[in-house]
């Protein structure tokens, strides 16, 4: 039975598009609810700068007259002007194991860019590569953590059945919290913390974070232009992404090295994983949501990184080894047992060995499809 594909626009089909993920995955065991009020927020375009720079469109399929699948179109015009493609984006696909309605829904989305004159489509990818991105192809049987898709084992092969090939993988470490510091980490950090041109700070409240977010976002600018997906962040954009995380990270994992002329030059943020709390708050914050989620932030035993980068002219000179050892010493006061890289381009070598080096160990993969229009 063929599906009815609909376009989004009204309240009610958004209803139905924020919450058809959970009855897809309602057997799904490590599958993680959205926080629906930041899914509601992202969907608005009042609330989501992203949507001023992008051509947006949002699908259902139905069935019998139930949703039984769902797909977001994104045409980023400032990515691919900068980069010089043509490429429309597919993101948020969710639907049960059916070929077909699969077929359809990318089906109507590859229409639509190409009447909007692209000539790929990538996905899943969202507005920028710090939304969760890429199907899951290994480590089905490893716990879920945050800002990543939690894809069902069907998925890769819809895509392969609909014609699409791997455009790229990104993969996750999971590492051990050592006991002790690596002395290879130790010289090099004293090598550092000796030279007065670097002052690493460390924070304890939100409030002296403020005063950071923006030279952060700067930095993330100047370096991330090489990264897949990735295109230059506006003022406001940037004020999305504050507001977005500021309210659920702590302020002890968050490392930020300065030069002598009290520039940011270097940074890493990692917080508690969230997952358990948020999967027993089924995604809502009140009445009770909030409670489990902090309690959960208190009691699990991983870190998750989030971000991090370091500008080009301070490269190779040991402030990832410094920033990565105040992290494992901030993880091992909190009784942290494990660190998740969250999700690491299979083509970052350097980032890659440095996990490896640590012990890290790759526990999850996802790959980002594409289709030549």
């Amino acid at each position: 039975m063929a599906a009815h594909i609909k376009e989004v626009l009204s309240k009610k089909d958004l209803r139905h598009f924020i919450y058809l993920p959970e009855k897809i995955h309602a057997s799904h065991k490590e599958w993680i609810y959205p926080l629906y009020f930041d899914e509601w927020n992202f969907y608005n375009p009042a609330k989501n700068r992203f949507f001023s720079d992008c051509d947006t469109l949002l699908l259902l399929a139905f069935k019998n007259g139930e949703p039984v699948g769902r797909i977001m179109g994104i045409i980023n015009h400032k990515y691919n002007k900068v980069r010089h493609e043509k490429y429309g984006r597919f993101f948020a696909l969710e639907c049960y194991d059916d070929v077909e309605t699969a077929k359809e829904l990318t089906a109507a989305a590859e229409a639509w860019c190409r009447k909007k004159g692209m000539e790929k489509i990538v996905g899943p990818f969202g507005f920028s590569e710090k939304d969760p991105q890429g199907f899951m192809v290994e480590g089905f049987d490893q716990p879920a953590i945050i800002a990543t898709n939690y894809s069902l084992p069907y998925m890769p092969g819809l895509m392969e059945t609909c014609g699409y090939i791997k455009e790229i993988d990104c993969v996750d470490y999971v590492l051990p919290v050592p006991d002790v510091i690596p002395d290879f980490y130790r010289t090099i950090c004293q090598r550092i913390l000796d030279n007065n041109s670097f002052i690493l700070k460390e924070f304890t409240s939100r409030r002296q974070l403020r005063p950071v977010i923006r030279p952060v976002f700067e930095l993330i600018n100047a370096t991330y232009a090489p990264i897949y997906g990735f295109s230059e962040l506006t003022p406001k954009e940037i004020d999305y992404f504050a507001n977005r995380y500021l309210a659920i990270i702590n302020p002890q994992f968050v490392k930020v090295v300065f030069n002598e002329r009290h520039e940011v030059i270097a940074f890493a943020i990692a917080m508690p994983e969230l997952s358990d709390g948020i999967r027993k708050a089924r995604g809502k914050l009140f009445p009770t949501g909030i409670i489990k989620i902090l309690r959960a932030s208190k009691t699990t035993k991983l870190l998750t990184m989030l971000l991090g980068a370091i500008r080009n002219d301070y490269r190779n000179i040991g402030l990832d080894a410094l920033m990565g050892m105040k992290m494992i010493e901030s993880a091992r006061n909190m009784k942290f047992e494990q660190i998740d890289s969250h999700l690491v381009l299979e083509s970052n070598v350097k980032m890659r060995a440095e996990y490896e080096k640590l012990g890290g160990v790759v526990k999850k993969r996802y790959r980002i499809f594409g289709k030549a229009l």
